[in-house]
C-alpha cells in the first residue's frame, strides 16, 4: 500500500477513483482530484507549502512534487501529465500540460495550459510558458506551437490506472 503520512497535522486528502502504486509516496498539505494517479517511486510531498492536483492527473514513476518553504506552494491542474523522473519544485502547471521525462521545473515558474515541457528540458526560477507551446532545451525556451491532441496523454493514464485498481484493489483509494 502506497505511504501516505501526515506533517504538522496535515494530511493527504483526495477525491474519487484515485490509484496509488504499493511504492508511491504522499506527504503532508496534498490535495488530489479525483482520478489522479501517483506511480512508482514517485513522491508527492507537501510537507512546508500546499500541493493541489487537479482531476485525471498522473505522477509517473520516479518523479517528484515539492514545494519551497513559506514562499512556495505547488499548483497542477487537470488532466496534466508528469512524465517519468520528473522534478516539480514550487511551481504552477495549468490544465492540459505534458511535463516530458527527466525534465525539471524550478521555483516560481509557470507551465501554461495545454503546453509541453520537452523530455530532459529545464524550466528555469520564475519561467513563465505561454499556453500551446512547446518547450525544451537547458534552459528551457520555446520550439513549435502544440498540435491538436499532441497533449491528451493524461485520459490514457486514467484508463491505466482503472486496470491496476482492478487487479490490485489495495492501490484504489
Amino acid at each position: 500500500m502506497a505511504l501516505i503520512k501526515s506533517y504538522k497535522g496535515m494530511a493527504p486528502k483526495w477525491g474519487k477513483d484515485c490509484y496509488f502504486s504499493e511504492n508511491a509516496t504522499l506527504v503532508g498539505d496534498v490535495t488530489l482530484g479525483d482520478e489522479c494517479s501517483v506511480w512508482f517511486n514517485a513522491v508527492v510531498r507537501g510537507d512546508v507549502a500546499p500541493i493541489t492536483i487537479g482531476d485525471r492527473t498522473n505522477v509517473q514513476d520516479g518523479s517528484c512534487v515539492h514545494v519551497t518553504h513559506e514562499t512556495g506552494p505547488t499548483h497542477i491542474g487537470s488532466d496534466v501529465t508528469i512524465g517519468h523522473n520528473v522534478t516539480v519544485h514550487a511551481c504552477t502547471i495549468h490544465d492540459g500540460a505534458l511535463i516530458g521525462m527527466g525534465s525539471t521545473l524550478l521555483d516560481g515558474c509557470e507551465v501554461g495550459e495545454g503546453s509541453i515541457v520537452a523530455a530532459g528540458a529545464l524550466v528555469l526560477q520564475n519561467t513563465k510558458i505561454p499556453p500551446h507551446e512547446i518547450w525544451g532545451g537547458v534552459p528551457a525556451k520555446y520550439l513549435n506551437p502544440v498540435r491538436p491532441g499532441q497533449t491528451d496523454n493524461a485520459k490514457h493514464y486514467v484508463a491505466y490506472a482503472k486496470t491496476f485498481m482492478d487487479e490490485n484493489p489495495d492501490c484504489r483509494f
